[in-house]
């Protein structure tokens, strides 16, 4: 039975600007690289970027969305960091005791 996520793998066409982006910017950790692929710590979940193993596997990835304790202040941060921001952060959904919120971002 299937118990959490604990990597999640994003198909990118220039590994070092893909490193750069996720570590410099983002400040993930980096785990460790190798010639064609990079691992990165996000607290429970590691992230694996990669340049694709063949052509079938050469397409975009999905959209991840990461827990920042304060949206604001992590845009903020993103802006600073020269992160080309396509939408600013705006409110998708608010529940009990958790709010869903969206901002775009890209490499």
């Amino acid at each position: 039975m299937i118990q959490k996520v604990g990597q999640i793998g994003i198909t990118v066409k220039n590994i070092e600007n893909a490193i750069h982006f996720y570590k410099e910017k983002l400040g993930l950790s980096l785990l460790f690289q190798t010639e064609n692929m990079a691992f990165f710590d996000c607290s429970d979940l590691r992230l694996l970027i990669s340049l694709p193993e063949n052509k079938e596997f050469d397409h975009p990835s999905s959209t991840i969305y990461f827990q920042v304790e304060n949206i604001e202040a992590a845009f903020e941060e993103l802006i600073r960091n020269e992160v080309v921001v396509a939408s600013e952060p705006h409110l998708v959904a608010k529940m009990k005791t958790t709010e869903t919120w969206k901002e775009i971002y890209m490499l």
